[in-house]
């Protein structure tokens, strides 16, 4: 997720490039109907807004010659045949020399691009698997003259980072077989996690990769619920929380089982379809040295009749690690445990593979994905992204990954990206747009519900994730005594991302299932329908998440402890662990999965639970208690009122105190929706998907 922008504007801006030119990786992206927003150069002005220092001449910068596909159009109508059901060529799929041989940048086009890099006297790294980009490195100095543009530190949300400046360009040499430059400039990417456990800093794990040490410990405080409705705040004022009657608490944090439980899919695990013989592959920065130990664990405590066996879990470490200082380095850690503890909560059978980018840039979490769609693996998830990077996503890096994309999902392998954790960004950064790479009309963006679980483990109810937040009080027991008053009022807090391109066209498989209204949402920008997100959504609040574990700092001592996490972070690897067990079903991969998805819907509904508003939104609050310190109650509570499926106002404040207030714009409802999209995975859905 791109670092915090934090200027306030309003309106409609960015450019709107065809379906087709997106697929195609074109250097050039065509121009919106309407023209460039003026709006456009003045949010891009003021990301340079706060220059912090020039970049040394002889500073070393990694990035990526992007190159050009030879067949484009080509790359782009087999995957449109392969992954579409009824089609002639549905689920025939191709081998990456296959695709790389058809469709891929050519043996001449990469020849003459590393000739000029070198050429540039520039360090040419080794080309990888997919063969679609040259990574190399050189010095700011030879980077300016060779693409015309110009590098400093600029200060942005308190983050000193390298941009360059201007438009890169290459020689005209390189027409046709150079589609762009990406990793110019310093774009960190985040996790989708509620919880951002602080990194502890750096320790040597050995020689090839000094990995960061644990992350700085986190507890849940009590009281919390074992199952939904267990338990109920009966020491605090109904006045307090007024007029919000909801006043159970929220859960400590979903087991395995009760997570199966809550998707139904206990009768598929036990006849088999379980996952195995499926690959999933998890994508994420850096390398926690107890993961596999701290799964192990996890599920020896929490579903021993499950067990991860050593046999299952293959670790890809990064050759080198970069930026952990930027990248918040193990508060990557908590992520790595969720992604690989929630893939084999609901595919216990499946092999894991988790890959470790070598940092949080799109070039370093871009190697991460190119190494695992080329693995062998089937699904791959990824609980990152660029927060409004549909709109501000330089298009280098935007081609790198959407060719990376047409090569999966022409071979087979499903990739799944959460949507993000802030709702259409709003109130977080002032500006609307969805976030990026889950945009990519080549991938399948997963948002979040909150999903209620009771004691006989059914679905007491399923909802938008969309969360407001009244601190109650603050005080030195889990209540807040006499109080009537609140501390705060009420405010959104946290929702799964979604919204409407800028970017890419309205896609064939969501045309006639998405709303013209969503699908139009930017029209007086692009001037013809776009994509919308999410495609579909599963248990994200971290009201009703799963409980984690993995290895913390508590003071001076490093141990394994348990708290529950939420977040699209979660999400997307319970989706990818429900597509593992339906592969195992149908007996082959369903590869991309939009276009089976929106079959399904149309065809069989059944297979998804409609997400809409709850009948009182007043009754669906509940209380949340959290330790002021993180940690213990030595510095007393904090405790909340959290109110789900928020459809109130929601405010962005800039730094200044200039607010804009408006309702949120992401709402539940029935049918596709801008919150869940199609709605979340139901009983039967893997019993549908695994019939296509």
């Amino acid at each position: 997720m791109k670092l915090a922008r934090w200027w306030a504007v309003t309106g409609s801006l960015g450019l709107a490039v065809s379906f087709a030119a997106a697929a195609s990786g074109s250097a050039s992206a065509s121009p919106a109907p309407h023209g460039v927003s003026p709006l456009t150069a003045r949010v891009n002005a003021l990301e340079y807004s706060h220059p912090d220092g020039s970049v040394a001449g002889n500073a070393k910068i990694s990035f990526d010659l992007v190159l050009a596909l030879h067949n484009a159009a080509g790359a782009q109508s087999f995957v449109r045949e392969v992954s579409s059901p009824g089609s002639a060529l549905f689920h025939h799929y191709l081998t990456d020399a296959q695709w790389e041989s058809r469709f891929g940048p050519t043996k001449a086009s990469v020849s003459k691009a590393e000739a000029w890099l070198r050429h540039e006297g520039f360090t040419v790294g080794a080309l990888p698997k997919t063969g679609l980009y040259v990574p190399a490195e050189a010095t700011a100095h030879s980077l300016e003259s060779a693409f015309g543009v110009t590098f400093g530190y600029y200060k942005v949300n308190g983050q000193r980072i390298r941009l360059a400046k201007g438009t890169a360009s290459v020689p005209s040499s390189l027409s046709g077989s150079v589609s762009g430059v990406a990793g110019l400039s310093q774009y960190l990417n985040t996790n989708q996690l509620t919880t951002k456990l602080r990194s502890t800093g750096n320790k040597s794990v050995n020689s090839k990769t000094p990995e960061p040490g644990p992350p700085a410990g986190f507890r849940n405080a009590r009281p919390c619920s074992a199952y939904w409705g267990q338990k109920v705040d009966t020491k605090d004022s109904a006045k307090l929380y007024k007029p919000y009657t909801g006043h159970d608490y929220d859960i400590c944090g979903y087991s395995p089982a009760q997570m199966r439980a809550g998707y139904g899919i206990n009768a598929d695990v036990s006849a088999g379809h379980d996952g195995k013989g499926v690959t999933v592959a998890i994508v994420d920065a850096y390398d926690s040295p107890t993961l596999q130990s701290d799964t192990q664990k996890y599920f020896k405590m929490n579903d021993p009749s499950h067990p991860l066996t050593n046999s299952q879990f293959v670790n890809v470490e990064p050759s080198s690690i970069a930026n952990v200082d930027a990248c918040g380095g193990s508060g990557w850690y908590p992520e790595q445990a969720l992604d690989v503890e929630s893939v084999h909560t609901m595919a216990p059978g499946a092999t894991i593979e988790y890959v470790g980018a070598k940092d949080c840039t799109d070039m370093g979490l871009l190697g991460g994905v190119s190494t695992a769609i080329t693995s062998g693996a089937n699904v791959v998830t990824d609980s990152w992204g660029d927060t409004l990077g549909d709109l501000l996503e330089p298009t280098g890096d935007r081609t790198a990954y959407d060719n990376t994309f047409l090569l999966a999902d022409a071979s087979g392998v499903s990739i799944l990206f959460s949507s993000g954790d802030d709702g259409d960004n709003f109130a977080d950064f002032g500006l609307t747009a969805p976030d990026f790479p889950d945009g990519s009309p080549y991938v399948t963006s997963v948002g979040g519900t909150t999903l209620e679980v009771n004691k006989s483990n059914s679905v007491a109810g399923q909802y938008g994730w969309s969360t407001a937040k009244q601190t109650l009080c603050a005080s030195k027991t889990t209540n807040c005594g006499s109080a009537t008053t609140p501390a705060t009022g009420l405010a959104w807090q946290a929702g799964g991302g979604g919204g409407t391109s800028f970017q890419y066209t309205e896609p064939y498989y969501q045309d006639g299932v998405v709303p013209s209204a969503l699908a139009l949402r930017n029209e007086n920008v692009t001037g013809v329908p776009t994509r919308v997100t999410p495609d579909i959504a599963m248990d994200a609040d971290a009201q009703s998440g799963l409980l984690i574990g993995l290895t913390q700092q508590f003071g001076s001592t490093a141990k394994y402890a348990q708290f529950k996490e939420g977040g699209t972070s979660l999400a997307s690897p319970l989706l990818a662990g429900e597509i593992a067990d339906t592969d195992s079903a149908a007996g082959t991969p369903l590869g991309f999965l939009n276009p089976e998805l929106y079959k399904a819907y149309s065809a069989t509904p059944s297979a998804f639970t409609d997400i809409v508003p709850p009948a009182n939104p007043n009754a669906t609050s509940v209380i949340r208690v959290d330790y002021a310190d993180e940690v213990d109650a030595s510095d007393g509570y904090l405790i909340s009122l959290r109110a789900i499926d928020y459809a109130g106002n929601e405010t962005y404040c800039d730094p200044t105190g200039n607010c804009a207030t408006r309702p949120v714009t992401l709402t539940a409802g029935k049918g596709f929706d801008s919150l869940t999209g199609l709605g979340a995975a139901s009983p039967k859905f893997v019993s549908v998907m695994s019939k296509y």
